[in-house]
């Protein structure tokens, strides 16, 4: 979505638009809600790498990082779609959404945005 004023300029400072990550695991959600605002975090993997499961799979990381928490693994650890990482869609257009990676809540996502949102695939997108 594109970045409003008050998000710090560092955060993606190449782009008018950002990413907004709505997790669907419990504990990020309590982590969330207990901040009360907007958390800034990355991936638990290198880009173009399998999404990690669990914490001990990026433990190479582990020094480059200021904090570690272990909430628990994510999905069930063995179905191939748990690593495919989050789908990230595109929202920048009104009315329209584009797949920018199809991740593990493709068609989940796509369902949502077309049925309940009445939005339109945009051009262009990989869905």
């Amino acid at each position: 979505m594109e970045r409003s004023e008050e998000l710090n300029k560092d955060l993606n400072p190449f782009t008018p638009l950002v990413g907004i990550r709505i997790p669907d695991h419990a504990f990020m959600q309590d982590l969330a809600q207990m901040f009360g605002g907007p958390l800034a975090l990355t991936s638990a993997n290198l880009s173009s790498q399998a999404s990690s499961l669990n914490v001990k799979e990026f433990q190479d990381l582990w020094p480059q990082l200021s904090l570690v928490v272990d909430g628990g693994p994510i999905g069930d650890g063995q179905s191939p779609e748990c690593r495919l990482g989050s789908t990230v869609v595109d929202l920048s257009v009104p009315g329209k959404f584009g797949i920018i990676r199809p991740g593990c809540a493709l068609e989940n996502t796509t369902a949502v945005l077309q049925q309940k949102y009445g939005l339109l695939p945009s051009h262009g997108s990989c869905f």
